[in-house]
């Protein structure tokens, strides 16, 4: 393939959590030398048990928008804008690598429901996950012998998807941390707007919104609608300006890892948000004409079947 064909969902199979974690560790070898890949392949390892349902104590993953590829999506992006941040000349420790991806693997567990949790869904948790995702974090990383500081560290990251908190009021100890939290706040919003099937996708956020009582959004065509003024509103300025833009990175990553002088997620996200605009203006309140371009992963279809 041609390098001006190139799209991100070439690049790495996001539903494969192997080649996520490969491609992690060879990212993370271009950066350092005494990188703990055993303990991240331990870690990725647990969390894709939790996610499956085989971890003690735990029911599988049941949000269908926040499930294991969301996180897989969001990882990678971490990983990706750590080392585009590395290329660039921020010089980030082992440890401190190690620690920006763990709140990458973390920020959504909160969805994860106990074995005795059993009515609804975790979606009903969605305000209010992150705190859920810090205290799970908080007890795995105390059996894996990380410091209190490192668990500190790992809960002002997560605490930087929040999109509701001011960037400025989380009191990360250091330079580093403030860097890998916007990171991964960035990778968050980055993750899920240039999924190939992001529009599809916004039905299954939909229900998840409808079940925890989210305002703002009555139906799946409202938040359809809504979702432009979403990136332009929100998701930009918290790109540029809560993170300081670091997403900016991406470039740099993609120019010394793959030889491509692109953003791949920049011209994803674009090209998601252009076509949205053209279906929106096509199909106004049709529900049905919805589905008719929205077809990628028959998501939309297999969810809205018996509509």
């Amino acid at each position: 393939m041609k390098k001006e064909g190139i799209k991100l969902y070439d690049l790495v199979d996001l539903t494969n959590p192997q080649s996520v974690l490969n491609e992690l560790k060879y990212i993370a070898a271009l950066m350092v030398n005494d990188f703990d890949h055993a303990l991240l392949e331990q870690i990725y390892a647990d969390i894709k048990m939790l996610f499956e349902g085989d971890f003690p104590g735990y029911r599988a993953s049941n949000t269908k928008y926040h499930d294991l590829e969301h996180t897989n999506s969001v990882v990678l992006a971490a990983g990706r804008l750590i080392h585009g941040a590395f290329v660039e000349g921020h010089s980030f420790s082992a440890k401190t690598i190690l620690l920006g991806l763990i709140g990458a693997i973390f920020h959504d567990i909160g969805f994860i429901q106990t074995d005795s949790d059993v009515n609804g869904s975790g979606a009903k948790y969605t305000i209010g996950h992150e705190e859920r995702s810090i205290q799970f974090m908080k007890q795995y990383l105390s059996q894996k012998s990380f410091s209190e500081q490192d668990r500190e560290d790992c809960t002002h990251i997560i605490m930087c998807t929040i999109l509701s908190l001011e960037i400025k009021d989380i009191p990360c100890r250091s330079n580093d941390i403030a860097i890998l939290g916007k990171i991964v706040g960035s990778a968050d919003l980055l993750g899920q707007m240039a999924d190939r099937e992001y529009l599809e996708k916004l039905f299954l956020l939909f229900k998840e919104f409808e079940e925890a009582g989210m305002p703002g959004y009555g139906s799946e065509l409202e938040l359809l609608q809504k979702t432009q003024d979403f990136y332009k509103s929100v998701a930009l300025q918290r790109l540029s300006q809560g993170f300081d833009n670091v997403s900016a990175f991406m470039r740099s990553h993609f120019k010394n890892r793959w030889d491509l002088d692109r953003d791949l997620y920049q011209e994803s996200i674009v090209a998601n948000i252009k076509y949205l605009q053209t279906v929106v203006e096509r199909c106004d309140e049709s529900y049905w004409c919805y589905l008719k371009y929205l077809r990628r992963g028959g998501l939309a279809e297999k969810l809205n079947r018996n509509k």
